[in-house]
């Protein structure tokens, strides 16, 4: 967030999300703060949420229906996720060859200064192995 000290809502909001293992919409960690009897306005969720975004602390996603999820980031480092599309279940991965590739075509176009996200969505190994039709 900026320099100044967090709001105590501010602070609640940070505080549940890094509870938090996976990732989750604004409106249920409203729900979630509510719920342990926290006093915020889901305004001041979704603000809060999107100031963490900016500084770097909190992933975000896009959902296939294009809702923001957020996840208290493990690591500082810039990186991309593995989403599994059935359980939602995300992996933070690295990809210099993602990295060179996009500083390249960033170059042949004329942009500077050009940043990028990427998901990519499949099937973990535990819902795959779901799917996979039983033997005889």
């Amino acid at each position: 967030m900026s320099t100044r000290k967090p709001t105590r809502q501010q602070a609640a909001v940070s505080a549940k999300l890094d509870e938090l293992d996976d990732f989750t919409s604004a409106q249920e960690l409203h729900a979630q703060l509510r719920a342990s009897g926290e006093t915020v306005g889901l305004a001041t969720v979704y603000r809060t949420l999107q100031n963490l975004a900016g500084d770097g602390t909190v992933d975000v996603l896009r959902t296939d229906d294009g809702e923001a999820i957020y996840r208290s980031c493990a690591t500082s480092k810039h990186h991309h996720h593995l989403v599994c599309r059935n359980c939602g279940h995300t992996v933070e991965v690295e990809g210099p060859t993602v990295e060179q590739w996009a500083d390249s075509v960033a170059a042949q176009h004329g942009f500077t200064e050009a940043t990028h996200q990427i998901e990519i969505f499949g099937l973990c190994a535990q819902c795959s192995a779901k799917q996979e039709p039983a033997s005889l």
